[in-house]
């Protein structure tokens, strides 16, 4: 039988209602951990087992997530186009600018277009906008709370947290130590700004990488035989406004534009 190696074709089996209750703000979110090997079939309250159970050996993880993340991003601009932007622009902190609705993300306008498609004087790839087209779509809009916990703390984040470790956490940790301006940086070109002391970090700065979703970067310098480390944390009300699955996705895509400024200044 043919492979589902698609997060289309996971998305077909499934009700299709947005239940909430696999911990997910949708079914296409749903289909997408799936894909990633994060939840299985049968983790779906409202798919019958026998179903669950015919189709489950037939997901085949892709190889390439950007292609993935691509896949993605077209069926979430189906339900932009269906949408009414200016109906959700104040619930996620965002702003009209003619039909367009414009989102300040890391000190630079992004914006969504009635036609599902993003534009910004930044680069643009599926692992920023993945995450913004969800959070525009399924983000409840509720403001920070101002606590500030890890991945592991949030719903479903310990499913995410040692692949979020392995590639935020780590490879920013690894730009920090190799380069001492980075963090001047990510505060002058991403509207950064210094926290105050917070977990005896010798570095803690907060950004917004989306306007509700501020995430806050602590980093420990190397100290006599003790490594450096360093740790990302939300805002306690993140995972109700971006599924945990898509603050991994935006993870990437961040620490990916950040080691392109640290290779700049290297």
């Amino acid at each position: 039988m043919a492979k589902l190696s698609t997060p289309f074709e996971i998305y077909k089996l499934l009700p299709q209602t947005n239940c909430r209750q696999c911990h997910l703000p949708s079914c296409l979110a749903f289909a997408t951990a799936v894909l990633k090997g994060a939840k299985k079939l049968a983790q779906c309250p409202f798919l019958a087992p026998e179903v669950a159970a015919q189709f489950a050996g037939r997901v085949e993880a892709r190889t390439s997530m950007d292609r993935n993340m691509e896949d993605v991003f077209i069926l979430l601009q189906k339900d932009v186009v269906a949408m009414d932007l200016s109906a959700r622009a104040e619930a996620v902190g965002g702003r009209m600018v003619g039909a367009k609705l414009a989102l300040t993300c890391l000190g630079k306008d992004f914006f969504v277009h009635p036609d599902g498609t993003v534009t910004s004087q930044c680069h643009i790839n599926p692992w920023v906008t993945v995450p913004l087209l969800s959070y525009v779509l399924e983000g409840a809009g509720e403001n920070p709370v101002g606590q500030w916990v890890s991945m592991r703390e949030l719903v479903d984040g310990p499913t995410w947290n040692a692949l979020f470790a392995h590639r935020c956490e780590m490879v920013l940790r690894n730009l920090a130590d190799a380069n001492s301006r980075l963090f001047a940086d990510l505060i002058g070109i991403f509207s950064g700004r210094n926290s105050a002391p917070v977990f005896a970090a010798d570095i803690a700065i907060i950004l917004a990488p989306l306007p509700k979703v501020p995430i806050l970067i602590c980093y420990w310098r190397a100290e006599d035989d003790l490594e450096s480390r360093l740790s990302i944390y939300f805002d306690r009300s993140a995972d109700r406004n971006l599924a945990v699955e898509y603050l991994h996705t935006l993870g990437v895509g961040m620490v990916s534009m950040f080691a392109k400024i640290g290779h700049q200044h290297g």
